[in-house]
């Protein structure tokens, strides 16, 4: 096998089983064959993790799957990162997102799941964290110019807090501003549709495409 493509291969392989060493030493392998740390996001990286999500949703995959590949690039990019050092190795932004999950509600795996494929994918993501009230949400959009809101919630006792958003950019004038995209587990398409959000993203990979053709 060429050496590029086993490089590829070993680090798409150490990305999926949790191996960080592994992977960490194949982007740096990589990169030392010319690489770009952005074609390695974009490229091989990307394609990992969505072809992962397609697993997961086919049953095939777990969540402590997801949750050991979203650790295991973590690790990747800050390698990446490192070598990062002018504008003609950035993408431009596709734009900014807040992401946080409803007040009332302190799980965030599925939530850093979609920030990490956001950032990813070239997006600036601002993460206001778990049991985050309506208004910081409001603020922090404020605060970036964001142009939209994702809030997630695993708790239907919390999913009000979705409808609250809406409501309140609409009271205070600033509903044109934003995108609001809600998701999480007991989130549905009707529900989103019956709050007045923009969109609903079942998860991390449809967000980024719901994402990609707002700004778009």
């Amino acid at each position: 096998m060429e050496k590029n493509e086993l490089l590829k291969k070993n680090l798409s392989e150490a990305i999926l089983e949790g191996e960080e060493s592994a992977a960490g030493e194949a982007a740096k392998a990589l990169m030392a064959e010319g690489w770009k740390a952005v074609d390695i996001f974009e490229k091989l990286i990307v394609p990992t993790l969505t072809e992962l999500g397609h697993r997961f949703e086919r049953l095939e995959a777990y969540l402590p799957d997801l949750m050991i590949a979203a650790d295991t690039v973590k690790v990747v990019r800050k390698v990446l990162d490192d070598q990062i050092t002018d504008d003609s190795d950035r993408t431009k932004s596709r734009g900014a997102v807040v992401i946080g999950t409803c007040q009332g509600d302190v799980h965030d795996i599925g939530k850093d799941m979609v920030a990490l494929m956001l950032e990813v994918n070239g997006f600036d993501v601002y993460d206001v964290g778990v049991d985050a009230s309506v208004q910081a949400f409001i603020n922090k959009a404020e605060d970036v110019n964001a142009d939209i809101i994702g809030m997630s919630s695993l708790l239907t006792s919390s999913m009000p807090y979705m409808e609250d958003l809406v409501g309140q950019l609409k009271v205070q004038g600033k509903r044109d501003q934003f995108a609001v995209i809600v998701g999480g587990g007991p989130v549905t398409p009707e529900y989103a549709e019956k709050i007045g959000a923009d969109a609903y993203g079942r998860d991390s990979t449809a967000a980024v495409n719901i994402c990609n053709e707002i700004v778009s």
